[in-house]
């Protein structure tokens, strides 16, 4: 199990789709590797770069935009502010004039076609997300370095000759490994989840600093679900996925008009509290971002971009139908979500290539539970109850993606995820969990078990199920 401390804006980071761990994750590593050139004053000595993928990150590498992801970070672009809408012109530069500029600074001869390998037939022993850079330098030597994505856009360090990863310690006031050292806490201190968090954030920053923080992270989520929802077309990679967000948004709301977000939420509460009509909209909050995602748009890690539209959906689900509503529950539920994603990293995985789907919808669901538990008034036992419902039914849910894309099934298994963390609350809500046959303890540890027995072929490979079965030139059903 692992031990570091992982702060709320570790779990929920600010990126570009279509995945964390085959698209975020290999851009930090190209950054990180360019920056480690700056900093040992070798930068301007670089000759050329290769790069090289290995396990899953070759398997579907093309479809995720890893190649794509590489070449901006081997530009120094940061992933949370570089403008998407030139991501086409800029790769298309690269390709044509077979240059890049590293860190924006030094340009060199780079042919993506041939300097980025993808071996499809090799894997790294640490995780099957491994890539490694090689830079030849002007005096003849070399500089290496292997890095891996191990989830949810978090990126380790090979140590030299060491088979695990550099993890930086801090300290904190309540530190948190399991549910049940959580729990104690709780116990320990009268306080409920999502105070407890904040006192652990305060080893990073100052509580005004989080709060700014967690109101980017969800505008960023609220301007990716209302972006989804008024964007038609068709998604690209090929399987010609048609865009569904936008047309049950407008049917919803029978082609009533508005100009704003705000406005479009009064119009959604103003149509009803019918299960059906919620039912909609929910799917259509979860459809909008994982469509956002699929087309290279800027989206929220929650705790993954391939999961990335269950915590909006949920959260934007409270929002519009919750009761007594208000502002600073936003925060409430944030911060209790990104606590139980950090459990399951620390227990489990967050990699769809290290325990499919579950690692990743299915963690998604179990924090959006939590934090709507949370937002609703649980006590902590509930909050966990209903974390543990929610993953409890996604076990085993392998990672089956047709062409290598995050869209078929992915995009609607986060309207299912979405749907079940609300499920999962409403039962732990009317339940004693102190009498609870299962801990989210326990199905943390299942979860792995089950990870770590799931054949290889379903863990992001595209090497089995839908992935195989559905040939790529059907249209989407």
């Amino acid at each position: 199990m692992s031990h570091e401390a992982i702060s709320v804006f570790d779990i929920f980071k600010i990126g570009v789709g279509p995945s964390s761990s085959h698209t975020l994750g290999p851009w930090r590593a190209a950054t990180q590797f360019v920056n480690m050139l700056a900093e040992k004053e070798l930068l301007f000595s670089v000759r050329s770069i290769k790069v090289l993928l290995y396990g899953s990150l070759a398997k579907t590498g093309k479809g995720h935009g890893t190649g794509v992801a590489i070449q901006l970070g081997l530009c120094g672009e940061d992933p949370v502010s570089f403008d998407v809408a030139l991501i086409d012109p800029r790769i298309q530069d690269i390709a044509a004039m077979k240059k890049i500029i590293l860190a924006g600074k030094h340009e060199i001869d780079f042919d993506p076609n041939e300097d980025i390998e993808f071996l499809i037939t090799e894997s790294l022993p640490f995780h099957p997300n491994g890539l490694s850079f090689l830079a030849a330098l002007e005096n003849g030597n070399n500089i290496a370095e292997t890095y891996y994505s191990v989830g949810g856009g978090f990126v380790v360090k090979e140590a030299g000759t060491a088979t695990g990863p550099v993890i930086e310690e801090v300290q904190l006031p309540f530190p948190i490994n399991t549910a049940d050292d959580l729990l104690h806490w709780c116990i320990k201190t009268g306080l409920p989840i999502h105070e407890i968090v904040m006192e652990n954030e305060h080893a990073w920053r100052t509580e005004e600093e989080t709060r700014t923080g967690l109101v980017k992270i969800w505008s960023v989520m609220r301007e990716c679900i209302y972006r989804g929802c008024h964007t038609t077309g068709m998604l690209p990679g090929g399987l010609n996925v048609k865009r569904r967000a936008a047309e049950l948004n407008k049917k919803l709301l029978k082609g009533q008009a508005y100009s704003s977000y705000e406005e479009w939420i009064s119009l959604i509460r103003a149509g009803g509290n019918s299960f059906q009509y919620i039912l909609d909209w929910v799917s259509c909050f979860a459809l909008a971002v994982n469509e956002e995602n699929a087309s290279f748009g800027r989206v929220v890690t929650a705790p993954t971009n391939g999961a990335a539209g269950v915590i909006p959906a949920v959260l934007q689900y409270f929002i519009a139908f919750g009761e007594g509503f208000e502002e600073q529950q936003i925060g409430q539920f944030l911060l209790t979500a990104a606590e139980i994603g950090s459990i399951f990293k620390k227990g489990a995985t967050l990699s769809a290539a290290m325990g499919g789907c579950q690692a990743e919808i299915g963690v998604s669901s179990a924090m959006a539970a939590a934090g709507l538990t949370e937002c609703m008034g649980g006590t902590q036992r509930q909050v966990m109850m209903a974390s543990e419902i929610a993953m409890e039914h996604h076990l085993g849910l392998t990672c089956d993606p047709i062409g290598g894309l995050v869209q078929v099934p992915c995009i609607e298994r986060n309207t299912m995820g979405a749907i079940k963390a609300i499920t999962a609350s409403q039962l732990a809500m009317q339940s004693m969990p102190d009498y609870a046959k299962v801990s989210l303890d326990a199905v943390i540890r299942t979860m792995w078990d089950t990870a770590r027995d799931m054949n290889h072929k379903y863990k992001e490979t595209a090497d089995g199920g839908l992935a195989v079965n559905v040939p790529l030139s059907l249209p989407e059903c």
